[in-house]
């Protein structure tokens, strides 16, 4: 029988080393998983209590496509209380996740055969999810000149026109961010150029120091979208849920797409949800990323021991992204050697980057600097032994 020619992308890595992971820790291994962006606490007791009650007492049939309206409204306000914007809850699309706003915002802006530029490194769905959708992919070489950001002047220099350009601030997997100048910059060249902005602001809420963060959402009488989820800042993985910010003329299309692809994103979970804006489900974020901050100070602290020099900044999420070529061995065997015969799980670089991967790993953080530290001594000892 035929199989689509569409369905050819990739496999995301990410999962495949969870998978091996998870055999052998199955089998008795003391493995230390740090390869997914997945927090380690799970969501808050604010979230689970507001389960459990809907579970006993709620009705958890169909909402609207979009989402229902008391979560739109919720996620509204959040943005006056994060950005001081102003944003009417029917501009808000509660979708099944980041992943499935990232399908109906795609679907909605782009046609088949549409250009789309990316940074490179980046996080691989973006692209593979284009590809299947049959739009061509235009990846932007990023790196530390640019702080693994594009740049205007790449997109003056490409040969051909783009449809869109989709950026990622923080970042998957550098960690880096766009200057809130600079995305209005980028914000303004779109808007002139017919080019459809779209922002993945997953990791908003987790940066560290003085970093700043600038969202997309000002921008979307520029026609630029939004994507955002309660997966990385509330700990909300499993849970799917995530939303989208839309301009005024993809709300009807986003409409009828997600009433046709999933009637409506889980209804537990929009209902859950709404608590993770409660003063406790912010009280509880924030301590998660404290969390990561302890961790990632730690992390940096032993790159010396580490011997890695060559690391993307790391301003918000938590990831680091590390050159380890002078190993002299390939991410993909680094990887699968450090989980062989060191009980680590990392992620290695070609699942970002599919020409300079080869010399990069990425480190999750999302987790206690105890567990960091473990990791961190594993992974010095091991290195001593190659």
């Amino acid at each position: 029988m035929k199989v689509s020619r569409r369905s050819q992308v990739p496999a995301f890595a990410v999962m495949e080393i969870i998978a091996a992971a998870n055999a052998r820790r199955a089998a008795g291994r003391p493995v230390i998983n740090l390869c997914a962006g997945e927090p380690s606490t799970g969501a808050s007791d604010v979230v689970r209590d507001r389960a459990e009650q809907m579970l006993r007492t709620g009705s958890l049939g169909y909402t609207e496509s979009l989402g229902a309206p008391a979560l739109r409204a919720e996620i509204a306000r959040h943005y006056g209380r994060w950005y001081g914007l102003d944003i009417d809850p029917e501009q808000v699309a509660v979708t099944t996740g980041s992943s499935g706003g990232f399908l109906v915002a795609f679907l909605a802006a782009f046609d088949v055969g549409d250009r789309v530029a990316l940074a490179r490194p980046g996080y691989p769905a973006y692209k593979n999810i284009l590809t299947s959708l049959g739009c061509e992919v235009v990846e932007l070489p990023c790196g530390p000149a640019t702080r693994y950001q594009p740049t205007i002047a790449q997109l003056e220099a490409l040969d051909e026109p783009i449809s869109g350009l989709v950026v990622a601030s923080p970042a998957n997997p550098t960690g880096t961010m766009i200057e809130a100048d600079a995305l209005g910059e980028l914000a303004t060249w779109c808007a002139h150029h017919g080019v459809r902005l779209i922002s993945d602001e997953i990791y908003h809420g987790i940066t560290y120091a003085e970093a700043q963060v600038a969202t997309a959402a000002q921008y979307r009488d520029q026609g630029a979208v939004v994507v955002n989820s309660f997966s990385k800042y509330w700990a909300m993985t499993g849970w799917r849920l995530g939303w989208l910010v839309l301009p005024d003329d993809l709300l009807a299309p986003a409409d009828a797409l997600a009433s046709n692809v999933s009637l409506c994103p889980p209804a537990l979970a929009q209902h859950a949800g709404i608590a993770a804006f409660s003063p406790e489900g912010y009280a509880a974020a924030q301590v998660n990323v404290d969390r990561y901050a302890a961790a990632r100070s730690l992390l940096l602290s032993r790159l010396p021991e580490l011997g890695w020099t060559r690391v993307a900044p790391a301003d918000g999420a938590f990831y680091l992204y590390a050159d380890i070529s002078d190993s002299g061995l390939d991410a993909v065997t680094w990887c699968a050697r450090l989980l062989d015969e060191a009980d680590v799980a990392l992620t290695p670089g070609t699942d970002f980057d599919g020409v300079d991967g080869h010399d990069w790993v990425r480190l999750s953080f999302a987790s206690s600097a105890e567990v960091v530290s473990e990791a961190v001594d594993r992974i010095v000892a091991w290195q001593r032994s190659l």
